[in-house]
Parts: structure tokens; C-alpha cells; sequence
């Protein structure tokens, strides 16, 4: 359990955080830049000092104003993988991942949590034996943060703390080291805190969301059920908003290369994944991408087509085209426009699901809660950067 209940003022921005969560998988601190997610993790770390409050990691008190209890960075046994990888530069790849176990005071590197992230273990599920010789001068940023991510490792921390760890890295590095960061939460079981301002890996990563906002945690819970919530659509973000959802990989259809997805709301056929059949994955499905019908279209080429019960309507999002506001459109008569689309929240056999559609559309179909409703999402929508999949569910290798 990861206890936080603490206040810290910087500047004129106010920190005030309460919140507490079992400390298991990985738990993701998401919002805007600003709001307060590593200011936040830099007084777990021991960092920064809180003016008050209380910090206690499965009941051992980091920090507790009122009994005087502060330990020192050294003493909480907390891993902090930082946004650029800090290593030494002028000692060898192995001797940076050795400095983090030497860290390891002598009383506590006996037991079955320190041999569990013994030295060839981690080198192992990182992928970086071919580079223990070399020099930080000598590897691409996607090296330095795998580099990095094992010298915390080997620390043998409690908690590992990200903060924005693949922020430095271009598209390509980022897909390089994604999935060795869900190898350390499968094989390790050690618990993460992952900051990041990106939804895509924080869908594709976590299973846990503490939502940041202007200092405060304002919600925190499954991930599924924070991005499912109408109300905290400004802070997870309207443009880019879609649904959770776990599926099953059903089937395969090699002549059209195709994946068949099954859910409780009906079945999915998407581009061929790198998954065989009995895989559990979880995708996001964007607002956008979705369209409505009263009755079973005929004759389209979109192949999925699923009956859904309208469940809420939201307000009018009022985005332009790149997820802004729309141009002279305040939602007030003298603005001359009103905002153009509402989104809509779907039932699929008690799955949510998000459409986006047009006032008018939603006007002529006369949409209530509680209407009959086809949801159609075409097969090249699934966002494939943020699939992701259960702890403890590795990827198949396809048939």
C-alpha cells in the first residue's frame, strides 16, 4: 500500500495530494505538464522535503511531520528513473549498473527480494549484455534508458519511481524500450510509479491512473474506469479520448490478414496482431473513430458493426481539427457558432464505449439514453501504439 496524504509549497503553486492505492503493477500519475506529477514524485523520492503530511510505502513511514520521521533518499530503498538516463559517463555500462548495487546497504542484500533482481537476471530481461563494456558516449538514448532502468533495478528498490522516461526519445527508441518496461513489471513484480503527460503509454503500461491536476490528485482508480468517466473528460483529454477494452484474441484470419478480438460487447476484426489465439490484450478505441446507426448498415466496407444502448450524452466538445478550441465558437449566441460535436457514451453488454458524432447527427437520429444504436468502427482505427495487455499476460508468438 502506497500511503500520500502531503502539502508542499513552491513558489505560487500549491502541492495537496491525498490519496492511497495498493502498490502493485504499475501505477501511472497522469495530467497536463504543471500539474504537479513530479513535484509529486520528487517528495516521495526524499527530493524535495513537504511542509506537512505523511508518506508510507506497505507500512513503513517515509515521512511523517508529526513524529519527525524524514528519511533521507538513500534510506526509503525507492529506484527513480529520471526523463534522461544520468548515467556516469565515464564508467562502463557495467560499472553504472554496479554503482547502483553497491547502494544496497550490507544488512539488506540477503533475502529472496535481492537475488530476485540479481546482476544477469536484469542484464538479461533489458536486453544490454552486448553493451556492458561500452561507454554512455557509445549508446543511442534508447540504450542509456534500458542502462539506467537496470542500475535502479539492481538497487533493489521497493518502489521504482519513471519520471517521463521516454519524453527524450523519438518514436522508433520509445517502441524499443516499451516492452522491456513490461517485462520488469511481469517478471519482477517490483511496483512502479510512472509519470507521463502521454495517454499511449499510460494505456498501454499501467493498470492504475492517479489523475494530476493544478496540485491535486482529483480522481484515482482502474484505468478503464477513469477514461470511461464524461466528467473527467477535460483532464484526460477530449481529442485523443476513446475507450478501454479488454479483449481476447479469438481468431485468426490469414487470407485477409486480419485478428478476430473478442469482449462482452461483441467481436472486433483488426489488422493481424503479433498475438495467437487465447492472448488477453487491451485497446483503446478512439471517440473519433466511432459512428452511429439506427439500423444495420448494408453494403459498407466498415466490418465492425456492434449493437449498443445510448447510455449518456455529453456536452458539445467544441475542438477544432488538432484538439483545440474551435475558432470564434464560445458556445454563447454572440460568438456567432456553437460548438459542432457532442460525445456520446455507448453500452456494449456493459462495456463502454465512446462515439463523437455532430449536433445535427445527434438531432436527426433523435439519440436519448436508452435508444437502440449500431456502433461502427472501421478495422484500421484500433490505435496499435497503446495496445497493451494485463500484468503477468505475455504475448503469444502468433501461429
Amino acid at each position: 500500500m502506497l500511503e500520500i496524504a502531503v502539502e508542499k509549497r513552491l513558489g505560487d503553486f500549491r502541492l495537496d495530494v491525498k490519496v492511497d492505492f495498493e502498490a502493485t503493477g504499475i501505477v501511472a500519475l497522469f495530467g497536463r505538464s504543471g500539474s504537479g506529477k513530479t513535484s509529486l514524485v520528487n517528495l516521495l523520492a526524499g527530493l524535495l522535503r513537504p511542509d506537512r503530511g505523511r508518506i508510507a510505502v506497505d507500512g513503513r513511514v517515509l515521512f511523517d511531520d508529526a513524529r519527525g520521521i524524514d528519511l533521507p533518499p538513500e534510506r526509503r530503498r525507492l529506484g527513480y528513473v529520471f526523463q534522461e538516463g544520468r548515467l556516469f559517463p565515464h564508467l562502463t555500462v557495467r560499472d553504472n549498473l554496479l554503482y547502483g548495487r553497491r547502494r544496497v546497504p550490507r544488512a539488506e542484500r540477503a533475502g529472496p527480494h535481492f537475488e530476485r533482481v540479481g546482476i544477469e537476471r536484469v542484464v538479461g530481461l533489458l536486453g544490454i549484455e552486448p553493451l556492458l563494456a561500452r561507454r554512455p558516449s557509445d549508446l543511442s538514448g534508447g540504450e542509456k534508458q534500458r542502462v539506467a532502468l537496470g542500475r535502479a533495478l539492481l538497487a533493489a528498490p521497493r518502489l521504482l519511481l519513471m519520471d517521463e522516461p521516454l519524453a527524450a526519445l523519438d518514436q522508433p527508441r520509445k517502441e524499443e524500450v516499451l516492452p522491456f518496461i513490461e517485462a520488469l513489471r511481469d517478471e519482477l513484480g517490483i511496483p512502479i510509479v510512472y509519470v507521463s503527460h502521454s495517454m499511449e503509454e499510460i494505456l498501454r503500461l499501467a493498470d492504475t491512473m492517479v489523475l494530476m491536476s493544478e496540485g491535486r490528485a482529483v480522481a484515482h482508480g482502474a484505468l478503464e474506469d477513469l477514461t470511461s468517466r464524461l466528467d473527467l473528460r477535460p483532464l484526460t483529454g477530449r481529442y485523443e479520448a476513446g475507450a478501454v477494452i479488454s479483449v481476447t484474441v479469438a481468431g485468426l484470419d490469414l487470407t485477409y490478414g486480419l485478428s478476430e478480438l473478442r469482449f462482452a460487447g461483441g467481436t472486433l476484426l483488426v489488422p493481424r496482431l503479433a498475438a495467437a489465439i487465447g492472448s488477453q490484450l487491451r485497446l483503446r478505441i478512439r471517440a473519433r473513430d466511432v459512428s452511429l446507426a439506427l439500423s444495420p448498415p448494408g453494403d459498407i466496407s466498415i466490418q465492425n458493426v456492434l449493437p449498443a444502448v445510448v447510455a449518456d450524452i455529453g456536452e458539445e466538445s467544441g475542438l477544432g481539427p488538432h484538439g483545440g478550441p474551435q475558432s470564434g465558437s464560445g458556445g454563447d449566441p454572440a460568438g456567432g457558432e456553437v460548438r459542432p460535436q457532442v460525445d456520446v457514451r455507448l453500452d456494449l453488454n456493459g462495456v463502454p464505449l465512446w462515439a463523437r458524432i455532430t449536433r445535427r447527427s445527434l438531432q436527426e437520429l433523435a439519440l436519448a439514453p436508452g435508444k437502440p444504436v449500431y456502433a461502427l468502427i472501421k478495422t484500421s482505427a484500433i490505435d496499435r501504439f497503446s495496445l497493451g495487455r494485463p500484468p503477468g499476460r505475455r504475448f503469444l508468438p502468433p501461429d
